[in-house]
């Protein structure tokens, strides 16, 4: 096997990996794995309107309402009404969902410094820049996947 090739076999065995993490965070919080990338959007971001965590979640509005309507009622979401617009709501993490984020993600991100403290800045840089340049390819391939979604019956281009 090449080095390249090794490499990406490296790439994707370690984002195999970070979803077994997800899958068992997910079972931790007792919710769906879109759930769970709901509390990540609102933990990165504090707070959100229902329409941006709507947009960055990548659900339709009625979706991103039922999500935040399971995740209210099962204590890890609130729920308010924006002070300065009242026609907004504001999505928030509970204290209970914050305790558990930490209490899940706290030790991976305290081991994953741990291990970072092992490079080089050169090194560090070349991760860095390798990861972001395969976060945007993901991204990128993400978009191209869903317009391969077609209604019921329909066969994707090339079948």
């Amino acid at each position: 096997m090449t080095e390249a090739a090794q490499a990406a076999q490296a790439a994707a065995d370690f984002g195999a990996a970070a979803d077994l993490v997800d899958d068992a965070a997910a079972a931790v919080f007792g919710v769906n794995r879109t759930d769970l990338r709901i509390l990540g959007l609102v933990s990165e971001a504090g707070t959100l309107t229902a329409a941006a965590l709507a947009g960055a979640a990548k659900l339709s509005p009625a979706a991103a309402t039922t999500a935040v309507q399971r995740l209210v009622a099962a204590g890890h979401l609130t729920r308010t009404v924006d002070a300065a617009d009242r026609r907004r709501a504001v999505i928030a993490l509970t204290p209970t969902a914050v305790d558990l984020i930490e209490g899940v993600y706290g030790p991976i991100a305290k081991a994953g410094r741990r291990e970072l403290a092992r490079y080089s800045a050169a090194e560090l840089e070349l991760i860095t820049g390798f990861l972001r340049r395969g976060i945007a390819l993901q991204l990128a391939q993400a978009e191209r996947v869903r317009t391969l979604v077609q209604p019921l019956g329909r066969r994707h281009p090339g079948d």
